[in-house]
């Protein structure tokens, strides 16, 4: 259990939140939301222990572990293997480390690779897989799913959805987050709130609190309105002078309520570019590779009227290139692309936002410079008002930018001019929970195709009609939308069961069997143990109690000094009895579950 009250963050005059108070008990698994920039990530991070609060206190049970996700790679051994296995509690089997990293991604070549060596997207994924190995009774994930494909998102989620500790989990995928969670926890306005169930529960409850409070406001207004005219015009009448004070009385306990300041929402459009063909780009025997590794081959597929095409599959097999390759980016090795002469096609490189934009231009001059420098001021500076950017926002520069900044830039670049189709790439890796809400809403509204790159299955349950599968010796095209996909297909790796040791399943399950109970027995004979000894305390609280009673009234102060004594003595071995047997509780509960689930992982 972890107790929060009255945690109050500002930097400088800027406050995040304030009295954030909540309990966090045990199972329940939050999901926090809230806008970029409104405390999400430092609320975590006070909670980590990694930043201080201004006020407020942080109460956890003893021996309570937290485990939170760092984004700052730190590495102990000199393989992922043995950085695996290091994290392993004791008793533990070998193969658990292995199927957690199985699970996220990483190859049995991989395994004796340098963590050094490893791309930043696996080293966070290592991290990660460091943590999950751990199973420390909180878990603390900020964004844990933005270098995972979709193979490994669905792992870590199943994992989560088993795991029997707290958690307290950040991302902006919203299905990730709802299937997750047990409830929803918000900041909002500077302030935090909890509600059981998921994300739309929570937001509807805030939409119908400010629609109250507003009305209540309005109405509270009109009667001061009222009250002021009534003490207005019969403030001079000497006859109403009791009911005129009354009135002022009354006016003066009224509480003002402010009115809510706006909260500006990512409002945006993609504008579309019509051609006179219902047939948008055409893929023939498309093939891409690099010299030591090639990526793709035989792929065909048509880009046709209507069209919603959403690429997936583990990363590292082409993804990101056969975008780059559509896009003109990357010359194919074999095949070609046939594109309507007159169609303009918008693309966004989820990997390439540094490369894309000029570090020294400011948003006004990015989206003008998209725009081909043909549009009036007035007109750049909506598009970039719809993104977030208004008044002097739009003049900050590309470089101090944050990733979700510069994510919405490259969106009002793609936005500014009308577009025949849109090629994107991960395109919420950066965004919050809202402004990718509004993306898919604003996708959703374009009359163009789209090809998309993205592991968020939010999207791909709304948005695709048709996939691109990365998955087998080469991509295939499947004429179907994800649900159907998953029904019908689905991904050929999760059938699949990670690298265990040679013994059969029977054999090692009654090995670990016999170490649960070689484990388990002597604590509970401790357990034991220590009842009795507490019982016994009790009885001799009692008896000598009895006998206090009995000297004072013999009056015998000596009697009562040793009793005294006594008694204090089993007071204090009754003390660290129940601290004793806490501290046994706690150790039996937490590798019972660790048994419990390494008996699991065996059927």
């Amino acid at each position: 259990m972890l107790s929060l009250t009255d945690i109050t963050k500002s930097y400088g005059s800027h406050k995040l939140f304030e009295r954030v108070t909540f309990t966090l008990n045990s199972g329940d698994r939050f999901g926090l939301v809230g806008r970029n920039g409104h405390g999400k990530s430092t609320l975590i991070k006070i909670i980590a222990g990694m930043e201080s609060a201004e006020r407020g206190t942080i109460i956890t049970p003893r021996g309570y572990s937290m485990g939170y996700l760092s984004q700052t790679p730190l590495f102990s051994e000199n393989s992922v293997e043995k950085e695996g296995l290091a994290a392993l509690n004791d008793g533990e089997q070998d193969y658990i480390a292995r199927k957690i990293l199985f699970g996220l991604g990483f190859t049995a070549e991989q395994l004796s690779v340098h963590p050094c060596n490893l791309s930043g997207g696996f080293q966070i994924r290592l991290m990660l897989a460091k943590l999950l190995i751990k199973k420390p009774n909180l878990l603390l994930l900020d964004e844990p799913t933005n270098f995972l494909d979709i193979l490994s998102v669905r792992w870590l989620k199943a994992f989560l959805q088993r795991f029997q500790g707290e958690l307290i989990l950040i991302t902006h995928d919203r299905a990730f987050m709802d299937d997750v969670i047990t409830h929803t926890m918000g900041i909002h306005r500077g302030f935090v709130k909890v509600i059981k169930g998921e994300t739309k529960k929570y937001y509807d409850a805030i939409a119908q609190e400010e629609e109250v409070y507003e009305k209540t406001r309005l109405n509270e207004q009109a009667k001061r309105k009222d009250m002021e005219i009534y003490i207005s015009r019969f403030r001079a009448k000497a006859r109403l002078a009791n009911l005129v004070q009354s009135r002022l009385k009354r006016l003066a306990k009224m509480e003002k309520r402010e009115k809510l300041s706006k909260i500006d929402e990512l409002d945006f459009s993609f504008k579309y570019k019509p051609i006179v063909s219902k047939t948008f780009l055409q893929a023939i025997s498309l093939a891409f590779g690099y010299d030591d590794k090639p990526l793709f081959k035989n792929l065909a597929f048509t880009l046709s009227e209507g069209d919603r095409i959403c690429v997936i599959g583990k990363n590292g097999l082409g993804k990101s290139s056969l975008l780059k390759v559509l896009a003109g980016f990357l010359e194919p090795k074999e095949g070609e692309i046939l594109k309507h002469s007159s169609s303009k096609a918008g693309y966004y490189a989820q990997d390439g936002l540094d490369s894309t934009l000029s570090a020294n231009n400011t948003v006004e001059e990015e989206v003008a410079k998209s725009a081909g420098y043909i549009l009036e001021r007035s007109a750049v500076r909506r598009v970039c008002a719809a993104l977030l950017f208004s008044g002097e926002d739009a003049l900050k520069r590309i470089s101090l930018l944050s990733g979700g900044e510069r994510s919405r830039v490259a969106l009002a670049k793609l936005a500014v001019i009308p577009q025949s189709y849109l090629m994107l790439d991960e395109p919420t890796n950066h965004l919050d929970m809202d402004a990718s809400d509004a993306l898919l809403e604003a996708l959703d509204n374009f009359e163009g195709p789209i090809i998309a790159v993205t592991h968020n299955e939010a999207y791909l349950y709304a948005l695709a009609n048709k996939l691109i599968v990365f998955q087998g010796e080469t991509p295939f095209l499947f004429e179907g939308g994800y649900a159907e996909f998953l029904e019908k297909v689905g991904f050929s790796e999760e059938e699949k069961k990670p690298p265990k040791p040679k013994k059969e399943g029977k054999r090692l399950r009654a090995e670990i069997i016999g170490e649960k109970s070689r484990t388990l027995n002597p604590l509970k004979e401790r357990i034991a143990f220590t009842e009795n000894k507490i019982c016994a305390c009790e009885e001799l609280e009692k008896s000598l109690i009895q006998d206090m009673q009995t000297a004072t009234e013999r009056q015998s102060g000596r009697e009562l000094s040793v009793i005294g004594a006594k008694l204090r003595e089993v007071k204090e071995d009754m003390d660290a009895c129940y601290e004793e047997l806490n501290r046994l509780f706690i150790e039996y509960d937490e590798k019972e579950r660790r048994y419990n689930l390494m008996l699991e992982d065996c059927r």
